[in-house]
C-alpha cells in the first residue's frame, strides 16, 4: 500500500503483498533443491561415461542448483523487505520492487534450462547415458512438471494482479485534472462493464442486462475512484474496522453499565409490543417469514436439506404435466416437472389449489412471487422472493437513487433503483393476470399482505405504496431489509402498515450505498492507523476468525485514533494540484452526502424496526447452564442502521432460516415460561 509501481506502471498488488506468495515459494524451491541434490550426488559421476548429451546433463543440473539457489536468496530477501512497516510506510519497503525486477528476470535462464532438462527427461534421444536410475530419471521428470506449473501459476498470477487503468495516462493529471478524473472514471466502468458482459454472458439478454450492466459498472467505478487500496488491503482493513468496532463496543458497554439509563433491549416481550399495533406480533412474523422462504422455491429445500431435499419434493413434483396433465395453479416459468412449486408447497405446508398464482420468471428488475390464500390468518399473501440468482445480484446493486412515485408520497420521494423497477414488474403482472381482484371476491373477509426477504422485502415495501390506494389496509411483514431503500420521510410514513424484523448483526439491513462509502472511508482511517504489517493483521485475522479477539489486541493495534488531513494521506492517488488533491479526497473521505460522487441522497430502511439480538448472559447463568431468554428485543430507527459493520455473523444473521430459528426459539421460550406459570 499503495498499489505496487513497476514496469512504469500501477499493479493490483502491494509491495507488502509478497510475504506469504515468497514463503510458499521457497518452501517449494528448498525441497526440490534438495531432491535436485541427491539427484546430483548419485548420477553426477556416470555423466562422465554417457555416450551423448553428458555435457548437456550437467550443465542442467549445475545451472539448476546455482540458479534455484540464487532464487531462494532473492526470494528471503524478497519476503524480508515486504515484510518491513505498516501499511502506509511505503519508504521501508522502498527495495521491493527492484528485488522483484531481479526475481522476474531470473525466470529467463531458469525457462532455458528447464527447456534442457524437458529435452533430457521426455526425449529419449537426447540423452544416451549407461545407467540414469529410475529415480534420477522420476525426480528429473518430476521437476521440469513442476518448474512448468509454477511459470504457470507466475503468468496466471501477473494477469490477476495486471491492472487496466494502471497506466501513467490515467493518473497523470495534466492541465484539466477534472478531465483527468474523468477519463479514469470513463474508463473503468467501461472495463466493469466488459467484464460483466464476459463473465455473465446469459445476462446480457435479459431485457433490462444492458442498464444493470451500467448501472452496476458506474458504481463499482465511483466508489474506488482515486483510492489506490488493493484487495489485500480490503481484506486487512476489514480485519482492523472488526477490531476497532469491538473496542468501540466494548467501550459502549463499560458506559452504559455505568450510566443509570434504562435498558434499550428486553425480554419482556409483552412490553415490548404492548406500543404496537396488534397485527405487528412474532406469531404472523414467523408465519409469513415462512411464506417467504417458500417463494426461494426448490433450491431453499436443497439448501435446507443438502442430502435429502431432492426426495423431500419427489412427492410435490408432476413430470406427467409435460404431456398435459391440468394443474390447479397458474404458474409461469416454471420447468415441466414444476420444481419450483414443489419447493414452494413442501416449505409453506400448504395445498396447492390455496397457491393462486405463482411465477417463477427471474431476469434482472424481474423477481419470482406467488399468490397465496392463507386461511390460518384469513389473508391473500403476496409471497416476494430474495436474492438467490447472479440476476438479483445485478438488481440488487443497482442501487443508485431514482424517484419513486406513489399515491400520498412526498414529489422529492427517492428509492433504490433496482427495487423500484422490481416492484413495477410485479404490480404490472398483477394487474394482467387480475390475481388480486379474483382472490379477494372469493374471499371477500380476507386481508391482503405482502411479505418477502432481502431484495425480497425491499420489494414488497415499495409495491405496498404502489398498490395501498386501492388496497389501503394491506400490511407488510419484511425480513432483512436493505438500508438503502427509501428517503426519509418515505420511510417514516412506512412505518403505518410495514413491520420489519432484523436480527443481531444482518449486514443487509445496513448495506447501501452511503454505508459501502462509509465502510470504504473506515478502512482507510484504520489502515492509516494501524502500525502492524500486513501479514501480521491477515495472521491475526485468521487466528480471529478461529478464536475471537484477545483483549490485549484491541489496545496493541493502533498508532493513533485520528486520521491527518486528506490530501496528506498515502492511500489516495498523488496530485500535481495541491488544490485540486485537497478538494478531490476531502470529498472522497468525507462523511457529507452533499460531496459525495455518487450517493448524493441518504436512504434507510423501511417500516417499523424490530431488532433481535442475542442476551448476553451473566456469570451465574453461564455457571449453571441455565438462565432467562436467548434473545432481547427493542423497536429500532432507521438511523440505527446507517453504519456497515464488520461482524462474525454478518452474513448468517440475514439467512432467513437463520432467522425464522431465531423467532421460533423466542416463541418457544414465551410458551415455556407460560406453561411453568400455570
Amino acid at each position: 500500500m499503495p498499489a505496487l509501481r513497476l514496469f512504469g506502471r500501477k499493479w493490483l498488488a502491494a509491495s507488502d503483498d509478497l510475504v506469504f506468495p515468497g514463503l510458499f515459494e521457497i518452501s517449494l524451491r528448498i525441497l526440490w533443491l534438495a531432491l535436485l541434490v541427491c539427484v546430483y550426488i548419485k548420477f553426477y559421476d556416470d555423466t562422465w561415461k554417457c555416450s551423448k548429451g553428458g555435457d548437456f546433463v550437467r550443465t542442467f543440473f549445475i545451472g539448476m542448483m546455482v540458479l534455484w539457489s540464487t532464487v531462494i536468496v532473492v526470494l528471503m530477501a524478497l519476503v524480508n523487505q515486504s515484510a518491513k512497516g505498516a501499511i502506509t510506510d511505503v519508504e521501508a519497503r522502498k527495495f521491493v520492487p527492484p528485488i522483484l525486477l531481479v526475481k522476474l528476470f531470473l525466470i529467463l535462464p531458469e525457462v532455458v534450462l528447464n527447456v534442457f532438462g524437458t529435452m533430457w527427461a521426455f526425449c529419449r534421444d537426447t540423452v544416451e547415458c549407461p545407467y540414469e536410475g529410475n529415480f534420477s530419471r522420476t525426480v528429473v521428470e518430476a521437476l521440469v512438471i513442476f518448474n512448468w506449473v509454477l511459470f504457470g501459476l507466475a503468468i496466471f498470477g501477473l494477469v490477476m494482479v495486471f491492472d487496466p487503468l494502471g497506466s501513467k495516462r490515467y493518473h497523470e493529471v495534466q492541465e484539466t485534472p477534472s478531465a483527468g478524473e474523468s477519463l479514469r472514471h470513463r474508463k473503468s466502468t467501461s472495463i466493469w462493464k466488459r467484464r460483466f458482459r464476459w463473465a455473465f454472458c446469459w445476462v446480457r439478454s435479459d431485457e433490462h442486462g444492458h442498464e444493470a450492466f451500467q448501472q452496476v459498472a458506474a458504481l463499482l467505478s465511483a466508489l474506488f475512484r482515486s483510492t489506490d487500496l488493493v484487495p489485500s488491503d480490503v481484506l486487512a482493513g476489514c480485519v482492523l474496522l472488526r477490531i476497532k468496532q469491538k473496542r468501540e463496543t466494548r467501550e459502549m458497554r463499560r458506559i452504559y453499565m455505568l450510566s443509570d439509563d434504562e435498558p434499550k433491549y428486553s425480554t419482556d416481550i409483552n412490553k415490548v409490543f404492548s406500543i404496537a399495533p396488534r397485527w405487528m406480533n412474532l406469531e404472523n412474523a414467523r408465519h409469513f417469514l415462512r411464506l417467504s422462504m417458500a417463494a426461494y422455491g426448490w433450491p431453499f429445500v436443497m439448501y435446507l436439506h443438502c442430502t435429502t431435499g431432492l426426495f423431500r419434493i419427489l412427492n410435490n413434483v408432476a413430470c406427467c404435466s409435460c404431456f398435459g396433465q391440468p394443474r390447479y395453479t397458474l404458474v409461469v416459468d416454471d420447468n415441466c416437472c414444476f420444481c419450483h412449486l414443489a419447493g414452494v408447497k413442501y416449505i409453506s405446508k400448504i395445498d396447492e389449489e390455496d397457491i393462486l398464482f405463482a411465477s417463477f420468471r427471474n431476469h434482472v428488475f424481474e423477481l419470482p412471487f406467488c399468490v397465496i390464500a392463507d386461511h390460518k390468518t384469513a389473508n391473500i399473501v403476496v409471497a416476494i422472493r430474495g436474492s438467490i440468482s447472479l440476476r438479483d445480484i445485478f438488481t440488487d446493486l443497482t442501487a443508485d437513487s431514482d424517484k419513486f412515485e406513489a399515491d400520498g408520497l412526498p414529489e422529492d420521494t427517492m428509492a433504490h433503483k433496482g427495487m423500484i423497477a422490481g416492484a413495477i414488474y410485479i404490480a404490472k403482472k398483477l394487474k394482467e393476470v387480475a390475481i388480486l381482484e379474483k382472490a379477494l371476491s372469493m374471499y371477500s373477509s380476507y386481508g391482503l399482505v405482502l411479505t418477502g426477504h432481502s431484495l425480497g422485502a425491499g420489494v414488497a415495501c415499495l409495491l405496498g405504496f404502489k398498490i395501498r390506494p386501492k388496497y389501503p389496509d394491506l400490511k407488510v411483514y419484511a425480513f432483512g431489509t436493505p438500508a438503502g431503500l427509501l428517503s426519509r420521510e418515505a420511510a417514516r410514513l412506512s412505518e403505518s402498515f410495514v413491520f420489519t424484523v432484523g436480527v443481531g448483526d444482518d449486514f443487509v439491513m445496513r448495506l447501501g450505498v452511503d454505508s459501502i462509502e462509509n465502510l470504504r472511508t473506515g478502512i482507510i482511517q484504520t489502515l492509516h492507523a494501524s502500525r502492524l504489517p500486513k501479514y501480521r493483521i491477515l495472521l491475526n485475522g485468521l487466528g480471529y476468525t478461529l478464536f475471537g479477539v484477545p483483549p490485549r489486541d484491541l489496545e496493541s493495534t493502533w498508532r493513533d485514533d485520528t486520521f491527518p488531513e486528506p490530501n496528506r494521506s498515502p492511500l489516495l492517488h498523488a496530485r500535481n494540484i495541491p488544490t485540486v488533491a485537497a478538494s478531490t479526497e476531502a470529498a472522497l473521505l468525507s462523511r457529507d452526502l452533499s460531496v459525495r460522487r455518487f450517493s448524493k441522497i441518504r436512504l434507510y430502511t423501511a417500516g417499523r424496526i424490530l431488532h433481535i439480538v442475542s442476551r448476553k448472559k451473566t456469570k451465574a447463568e453461564r455457571k449453571s447452564g441455565t438462565g432467562g431468554p436467548d434473545y432481547e428485543m427493542r423497536w429500532a430507527t432507521a438511523e440505527d442502521f446507517m453504519e456497515l459493520k464488520v461482524m462474525p455473523r454478518m452474513l448468517l444473521d440475514h439467512l432467513p432460516d437463520n432467522v425464522y430459528n431465531v423467532l421460533d426459539t423466542i416463541l418457544r421460550e414465551l410458551k415455556d415460561n407460560v406453561s411453568e406459570i400455570i
